[in-house]
């Protein structure tokens, strides 16, 4: 079993969800009391957003990038960074270490893609929406990326900051969010991705007709495979 290598903190709430849904898919996939191997370094979330408002993404890059030689160092045979937003730098990230990241975006890709969506909507933070590094890689895969109206990214971002990333998860938000996703597939999505950890907590499939695709969910199967997979 390979070990895996997660840099977290962005939220603690996310990378909970992270630590928990690897262990019990190790211990579906083996049994018994089969757990995974794995390395987690977690970074001061407060000191991240501080320099994400700021627009210092170089700083942003160095604390990560030194984050993931810390989880290398500790014996990880591969790198999962437990976030969209700051996928921004994973490019600084991975040129700081000598194992592979496993991308998130390119994981969504390739289930999306499995599923036979072509055109998919993206959910997220006001950085992942609106700026084009995850859109431009999962367009990469040959995807259609839709992302909710610019009128709407304000209120995403606050449900994110200010409720889901403290644990709370409020009826009247995810009602909204909801209609949001409603709208992207009027525009012809025929998927949603929930591209941050912390809206799988505010929305399920069981809430919306449209195909949903749990970025986490799907990133720790991924890891999972990787994990378990033979050389």
């Amino acid at each position: 079993m390979k070990t895996i290598g997660l840099v977290g903190g962005m939220s603690w709430e996310s990378s909970a969800v992270y630590y928990r849904d690897l262990n019990l898919g190790m211990r579906e996939r083996l049994g018994g009391l089969s757990s995974p191997k794995l390395a987690l370094t977690t970074v001061d979330f407060a000191e991240v957003t501080h320099l994400e408002d700021d627009e210092r993404w170089d700083q942003v890059g160095l604390l990560l990038a030194d984050a993931a030689r810390r989880v290398e160092r500790a014996g990880a045979d591969f790198l999962l960074l437990c976030t969209t937003t700051f996928h921004k730098v994973a490019d600084q990230v991975e040129e700081a270490v000598g194992i592979p990241v496993l991308h998130l975006a390119d994981v969504v890709a390739e289930a999306v893609k499995a599923a036979g969506v072509e055109k998919v909507g993206l959910i997220g933070t006001k950085v992942a929406m609106s700026e084009s590094f995850f859109v431009d890689r999962l367009e990469s895969h040959g995807l259609s990326v839709l992302v909710p109206d610019a009128s709407h990214h304000d209120f995403l971002n606050d449900a994110i900051y200010e409720e889901l990333v403290h644990g709370v998860v409020l009826p009247r938000t995810r009602n909204r969010v909801v209609s949001i996703i409603e709208e992207l597939w009027d525009a012809g999505a025929g998927g949603v991705l929930l591209g941050c950890t912390e809206l799988e907590l505010l929305v399920k499939q069981a809430d919306v007709e449209l195909p949903v695709f749990p970025c986490t969910t799907l990133h720790v199967q991924a890891a999972l495979d990787a994990a378990l997979a033979e050389d």
